[in-house]
Order: structure tokens, then sequence, then C-alpha cells
């Protein structure tokens, strides 16, 4: 079969549908806050284009622009103003331990992006709700989620297995393991049944599912292979490489394989669609 290319503007399109339905049905819209306290082009494209997607699902969103040393004071008079609903940060901020701080002190009720501790902890234990009853669930990291949905809107995801299993016999590599994106994906990926190879510049490590342990949260074992190892046995491949000359060998990937690019720039050869 030929290549077909999926955008995601497709694959949004559906929930943009949604969001802006239920917030026309509120007496006020929610009110997002996006900080960008770098000087980084991506991210500054991001916020551009969060911005206009927002809009477009009827949200108000105001993106502030500050230097990163009252970044800290920001977040807190964000979190004690009743007029923002959501925050947002572009990071990295800082690029090191810095930004796991700066993720906490977002107050979970206005964390849109499900990097406080508190919900990195449930995603890491697969436990995806906030109370025993079952009634408030805890937010994923909003870029993970999103590629969970293009999968699943292509149909990487089997839904005739039991939940949580959707995933079972799927081998999926991942080019890039950072705290934001890479490592939670993988993560989410493993507890649904996965076989998940993440790719970093030192190392490959797998995230898989421990079939022993209490809940079904995910292992990670070091390996010693490298990306030609792996490669071309995965269904899925998976590449979030910030650097436009980075590219992944067409190659190594096998026949039918899915290629998501979810970096900003392009990280598979065009070949890819002979293949993919």
């Amino acid at each position: 079969m030929p290549c077909k290319v999926v955008l995601a503007a497709e694959v949004a399109s559906n929930y943009t549908s949604e969001i802006k339905s239920e917030v026309s049905q509120k007496d006020t819209r929610p009110k997002l806050v996006g900080f960008l306290a770098n000087d980084d082009p991506y991210a500054e494209k991001y916020a551009q284009s969060s911005s206009k997607h927002l809009a477009e699902a009827g949200l108000d969103f105001e993106l502030r622009q500050i230097p990163r040393e009252e970044l800290e004071a920001a977040l807190k008079e964000a979190n004690e103003d009743p007029l923002v609903s959501g925050i947002l940060v572009y990071y990295p901020v800082y690029g090191d331990d810095r930004d796991q701080k700066l993720q906490d002190m977002v107050d979970p009720t206005k964390d849109v992006e499900g990097l406080n501790v508190v919900y990195n902890g449930k995603l890491y234990s697969n436990d995806r709700y906030l109370d025993d009853e079952k009634t408030r669930k805890a937010i994923l990291p909003c870029t993970p989620l999103a590629v969970v949905k293009v999968l699943d809107h292509i149909g990487v995801y089997d839904h005739s297995l039991p939940y949580g299993d959707h995933l079972r016999g799927k081998t999926i590599a991942i080019v890039n393991r950072s705290e934001v994106v890479g490592r939670p994906l993988a993560a989410l990926l493993a507890n649904d049944g996965a076989k998940v190879y993440s790719i970093d510049i030192n190392d490959i490590q797998i995230f898989a599912r421990d079939s022993t342990a209490s809940i079904n949260s995910h292992t990670t074992t070091k390996t010693d292979f490298k990306p030609e190892d792996v490669i071309p046995e995965c269904d899925v491949v998976i590449t979030g490489v910030p650097a436009a000359a980075y590219k992944m060998p067409t190659s190594l990937l096998k026949p039918g394989v899915v290629a998501v690019n979810f970096a900003s720039v392009r990280n598979f050869e065009p070949e890819v669609k002979d293949v993919a």
C-alpha cells in the first residue's frame, strides 16, 4: 500500500470541536496563561502555534514573555490569580534540574501540561486517577498524550484487546528521552502493553510492562544496543530530535512501519514514504 501522510490537524480537529462546544456552554471562558522565559526559537514557534489553536477552541490565552529569573514569582502570582484557569510553561527554561523545580511550582489544579510531581508520580506508577472513587482523572503530559492520540487515530491501538493492553505485541522506538516528552511517552506506551526502545544520545533503554508487579507498571532496562540493532524490528518509530542535521536512516525501517515525527524539524528522510 502507498504511504498515507496524516497531519496533526486531522487528528486534532475532533478534539478542538469538542472543546469549543463545551466552552461555549460556560458562563465565562477559561483563561490559559503561557510563560515564555527563554530564547529558544522552537519554544517561541510553539507558543505562537498554541496561541492560534487555543483561540480556535474558544479559549482565552495570554502569552507572557519574561526573563527566566522572574519566572518563579510570575508562577506564584498566576497560581493565586482566580482569573487564571490553566498555566503553560515553554520548556526548556534552564535545561537542567531547575526546570523540574519550575514544573512542581505550578498548582496541580492549574497544570494543563501534567508535569507537576503529583501527575508525574501517577504516570510512572500507571495510576490514572487522583481519588479512590475514580472520579478525577490524573492529567497526562500534553505532548506525549498527543502522540498517543495520533497512534490511536491511525489504528495502532487495538481496542479488541483488554483495556490497558491495547498495544500488546507492538514494538516501538522513541528517539528522544527528555523528561518533558520522550521518557513519559515511553512509560505511557509501555503501560499500554508495548515493548518500547527509548533511544537517547547516551544509550538505549527498554521500557516494558512488568506482569508480576502489584500494579501494571513498567520496568526500565539498560542495554548495549545500537539503533541499527533495534530499529529494524519496530512497528512504530517516533522521533523528537530538535536538530535539523539528525535524520533517521530509511534503510533501517521495516516495510509498513508507522513513522511519527514530533520534533520541530523533520527527522525522517524524504524516502521514508517508500517504506512507511
